[in-house]
């Protein structure tokens, strides 16, 4: 048995599909201001909180970032992910709702964080059926605007912990499909920080991050941890 208690999973482009709509979203409310957006930096803070992330592509496309346009550009990402969504429904990752199963039934409590504010996260998650409280998929969803900071900072992942009653950092596992992902499993001192391979990063995009192992995908989490692919899965969800 695995001595990890705790698993913090990213939601988009780590266990949920959506079609890299975040990313186009994000871009979008930021150039229709008329502020260009450099692919670099669109990489440098996905997963990162949405007004924190319009806020410095505002910046570093030369734009002041005044408050009222960074509010407007955040309801415009709002209302474009809406579109999206709409258009191209998120779908699980391959194999994750299975993985998740499997490491509730092994005793190991699944959380998810997310850059996303609650307004976007809860209709994201009932879209896909995936519900939180005693035998669901889920034990925890922690979303940004819930903590003082979001990713790169550690708080969503601490308040993960809080909810599900997890003490030790020495019993958590983060992953993520983004280097703030990883830099806020780091921060958090979890033991375990796994970048995954489902979103827009490859392996060497990792290094220096703080990550301990790279996978393929988040349905790799039970075999990485010894757990056999599968089992109890009518245990939960």
């Amino acid at each position: 048995m695995t001595d990890i208690r705790l698993v913090a999973f990213d939601m988009a482009g780590t266990t949920i599909d959506e079609h890299g709509d975040v990313y186009r979203a994000l871009e979008n409310c930021v150039t229709e201001t008329g502020t260009p957006v450099a692919a670099s930096d669109l990489q440098t803070w996905m997963g990162a909180d949405k007004v924190e992330a319009i806020t410095n592509l505002l910046r570093l496309g030369g734009h002041a970032a005044d408050g009222a346009t960074v509010a407007a550009c955040f309801d415009r990402f709002r209302a474009l992910l809406g579109e999206y969504y709409a258009a191209h429904p998120p779908v699980g990752l391959p194999g994750v709702e299975d993985a998740l199963r499997t490491l509730g039934s092994q005793g190991v409590k699944v959380a998810l964080t997310t850059g996303f504010s609650a307004d976007v996260a809860a209709p994201l998650l009932a879209s896909l059926g995936w519900a939180t409280g005693e035998g669901e998929l889920l034990d925890a969803v922690v979303t940004s605007d819930e903590v003082a900071a979001g990713r790169p900072f550690p708080y969503m992942i601490h308040r993960a912990m809080e909810r599900t009653g997890v003490q030790s950092v020495a019993q958590v596992l983060v992953a993520g499909d983004t280097v703030v992902d990883a830099r806020a499993g780091a921060a958090s001192g979890a033991a375990q920080v796994i970048g995954v391979l489902t979103g827009e990063l490859r392996t060497e995009d990792f290094a220096g991050t703080g990550a301990t192992a790279v996978l393929d995908s988040v349905a790799d989490v039970p075999a990485h941890l010894g757990l056999v692919s599968g089992a109890g899965s009518a245990g939960r969800g």
